[in-house]
């Protein structure tokens, strides 16, 4: 059952209420669309059309995440398979993208999926469904940002044995030390104002896509034609080298999809701060799309070029680099120490950029589910600060959470790298089920899917796309199961499938033991609602109202 709609007079109350300062004309469509689907505006909408693309763009972090990742493809299926399979899943996540895309237009909330998800289920399905949406979600969200911000403290110290000639030694204590101290660096950055924020985050992506773009030209430039590898070597069967130590080529090739997999991931970062976006079902939803496509063609065009221009395979192995990045040490073949150092700077930077909105964007799942009663905090995370107006309790939360993966280092180095394994499968699988649901309960009463401006149809496209990247999906999930290296040792092991199906499984003793009691799917927190609406909404998850097909100048004229 859907929430009664008040009079508009009431709408605006709520929003005094909720803001001590005025939205400007081309918000009220916004914060309007907010109050229908049940929230009170409690954020700044301050992030333009560019900061939104430029978040979108620096949450997938293009070069540097192609660095943190490029070792998997190149040393497992080959150079082939890194440029095979990066096209491959780009064009398979594009199919994500926009399926996620289309949810995130008809709900612009910071619950992001989370809250799509227990919309498009029938009324007893959807405290189980947000439950274990949300879940995941955060879980993969902060342990996203963990591993970015412990590959992006590797990179430095990658940089400095580099710089001292391999007569350096990395030790977990320092890697663990800079972790730290980069991700508290990053909580306090977040504290900022969303109008600071917003303009912090539109610079991103210029230097993200510029740092790629130069990073190709340069490499081309400064690679003799005589030591470029042929088409059979990037393309063709030369590159396709099994290093996996048992698996057949058919599956080593398939590792490749790792990087790309990885790289292209947390697509809905840009959902977690729509209530901070301006005209929030057009920018966010467009943002993804424009995001997903330019990473993935730039992406291919880097990964081409890197393959082309890396010399020697056996050079770029583990034990004959002593940085262990075998994109830097191309980079230091062709271009030479300093100007190898100089511009991996801005692959630093770029990665520091990732943690930044990563952090964003998993601050405002907590507070999300924090204000919903998902968890047992009785809506202490889900606090708007009155002095910055964003959730400074959530994003000290999320940032201290976050320190505690990157610890285990210390113990063993395995038991981090399952820990962070789980990170791309947990967030995928917490995209599809609302996909999944949108479709199966399309017919259902209590099911009201309405869509918002950014849709691909109900015809042939959308079905294609929604099915196709479900099916995706869980194939990847099966990639990312299993171990890449053979025979599996306590060593070998991959640990991303067990972890991952533990979390749901205690996810759902919780629910079932506690989570239930204060736990109801999300919640409204209007307060300008009769009681008997207010009584309806305890028992009831919100539902989405249709969506107005108003102009803008419509909208104005209505508030005026």
């Amino acid at each position: 059952m859907s929430l009664p709609r008040p009079p508009l007079s009431e709408k605006k109350d709520a929003q005094v209420d909720a803001r001590s300062f005025r939205s400007s004309s081309s918000d009220s469509g916004d914060d309007n669309k907010l109050l229908e689907i049940g929230y009170v505006p409690s954020f700044r909408r301050e992030f333009s059309n560019l900061a939104t693309i430029s978040f979108a763009f620096s949450i997938m972090g293009l070069c540097s995440s192609v660095a943190t990742t490029f070792n998997s493809p190149l040393f497992l299926g080959g150079p082939a398979s890194v440029t095979w399979c990066w096209i491959l899943g780009a064009t398979m996540c594009f199919t994500l993208g926009a399926s996620i895309a289309e949810i995130v237009s008809a709900f612009p909330t910071c619950g992001g999926l989370y809250t799509a998800s227990a919309q498009l289920v029938p009324k007893k399905h959807r405290p189980i469904v947000g439950w274990v949406v949300g879940w995941l979600n955060i879980l993969g969200q902060i342990l996203g940002l963990s591993s970015t911000e412990f590959g992006l403290a590797n990179m430095i110290w990658s940089a400095v044995v580099i710089g001292k000639d391999g007569n350096f030694t990395v030790t977990p204590g320092k890697s663990v030390g800079l972790f730290a101290g980069l991700l508290i660096l990053h909580g306090i950055l977040n504290c900022l104002a969303t109008r600071q924020l917003a303009r912090l985050t539109t610079g991103f992506v210029f230097i993200n896509i510029g740092a790629t773009l130069i990073i190709v030209i340069v490499l081309l430039a400064t690679t003799p034609r005589s030591e470029m590898h042929s088409a059979a070597y990037v393309f063709g069967s030369e590159g396709i080298i099994n290093q996996t130590g048992g698996w057949n080529n058919g599956i080593a090739f398939l590792f490749g999809l790792l990087s790309v997999q990885w790289t292209m991931t947390d697509y809905d970062a840009t959902a977690h701060i729509s209530e901070e976006v301006k005209r929030a079902a057009y920018a966010a939803p467009s943002a993804i799309f424009i995001a997903v496509i330019g990473t993935g063609l730039i992406g291919w065009l880097l990964n081409i070029v890197l393959v082309l221009c890396s010399g020697p395979l056996e050079n770029l192995t583990t034990a004959s680099n002593p940085s262990g990045s075998a994109f830097l040490e191309i980079m230091v073949l062709r271009m030479g120490k300093p100007g190898a150092l100089f511009l991996w700077a801005f692959v630093c930077m770029t990665a520091f950029f990732v943690c930044q909105t990563a952090l964003q964007a998993a601050s405002r799942t907590v507070y999300a589910f924090s204000r919903d009663k998902g968890l047992p905090d009785r809506g202490f995370f889900g606090h708007v600060s009155s002095w910055t107006q964003t959730p400074l309790r959530a994003i000290w939360f999320v940032t201290l959470i976050g320190i505690l993966p990157g610890l285990l280092d210390l113990a063993s180095s395995i038991a981090v790298n399952a820990i962070f394994a789980m990170t791309a499968m947990a967030l995928d699988l917490s995209y599809i089920i609302p996909i999944f649901f949108r479709r199966w309960y399309r017919n259902h009463p209590e099911v009201k899917f309405t869509p918002g401006p950014f849709y691909m149809g109900d015809g042939v496209i959308g079905w294609i796309a929604n099915i196709n990247c479900i099916l995706w999906t869980l194939f990847v999930c099966v990639i990312f199961s299993l171990p890449t290296n053979l025979p599996v040792t306590g060593q070998t092991m991959n640990y991303a499938a067990p972890i991952t199906g533990g979390v749901i499984l205690l996810s759902l003793v919780w629910y079932v033991i506690g989570g239930h009691r204060h736990y109801k799917g999300p919640q409204s927190n209007r307060t300008d609602l009769d009681k008997a609406a207010s009584a309806s909404a305890a028992d009831d998850a919100l539902v989405a109202p249709p969506f107005s097909e108003k102009t803008e100048a419509e909208r104005r004229a209505e508030v005026v």
